[in-house]
């Protein structure tokens, strides 16, 4: 049995997966497998998950996916003026998609803002320089704010106390490899809610 994990960049599917197994497995009774598909950039993803996720949940190879699981950052996402708070941006999005896919063995989240806050919230895996320059409000990682994302705010410090460039896939997909899953939930809720869900379906499976 698996998960099927439908990303939208290169750094979600090398590192994600690994990730949320650290987490998960240890609550299960056997290992489960998350397979990853790259839908490459959010604008794409929206265009074809209705029918990604119609084809992978079909036929001999869908029988044995528990459920399809979709994971977007929610900066960069397209919001109406009236939807400024993250918690009014994710309800709108995970609505429409999961409407869109209208398939009950779907769900949607969003890493809030960023795949990156969860960097943040094990700020010990970081370069020593930039986990002490973080700014006070990465306590609460998802709480960062829309105007220096995660990526921009790592961007920002691996030049200020590294003279160096952030390189997003290489530099993130390494962290996020030796990141504590069980440190950063607590942290992010936003994740907590991923994780909870996929342990739940997971057990319902059987395992």
């Amino acid at each position: 049995m698996k998960f099927v994990l439908f990303v939208e960049g290169e750094l979600e599917s090398k590192a994600v997966p690994a990730f949320l197994k650290r987490w998960l497995d240890p609550k299960l009774k056997s290992p489960v497998r998350i397979t990853p598909i790259n839908l490459r950039g959010s604008g794409n993803y929206l265009k074809e998950i209705q029918n990604k996720v119609a084809l992978n949940l079909s036929g001999a190879s869908g029988a044995e996916v528990i459920a399809a699981i979709g994971l977007l950052d929610l900066y960069g996402l397209e919001h109406p003026p009236d939807r400024q708070s993250a918690a009014d941006r994710y309800t709108r999005w995970k609505t429409q998609i999961e409407r869109s896919v209208n398939n009950p063995r779907f769900r949607q989240f969003f890493a809030v803002h960023e795949t990156e806050a969860w960097l943040l919230a094990d700020k010990k895996r970081l370069p020593r320089e930039v986990g002490s320059a973080l700014p006070k409000t990465c306590v609460n990682p998802e709480s960062v704010d829309f105007g220096e994302p995660p990526a921009k705010l790592l961007r920002r410090l691996y030049r200020e106390k590294l003279r160096t460039e952030y390189q997003k896939v290489v530099d993130s997909t390494n962290l996020l490899g030796d990141a504590n899953s069980n440190v950063v939930a607590k942290k992010c809720p936003y994740l907590q809610q991923v994780l909870d869900e996929m342990r739940k379906l997971a057990q319902k499976a059987g395992l």
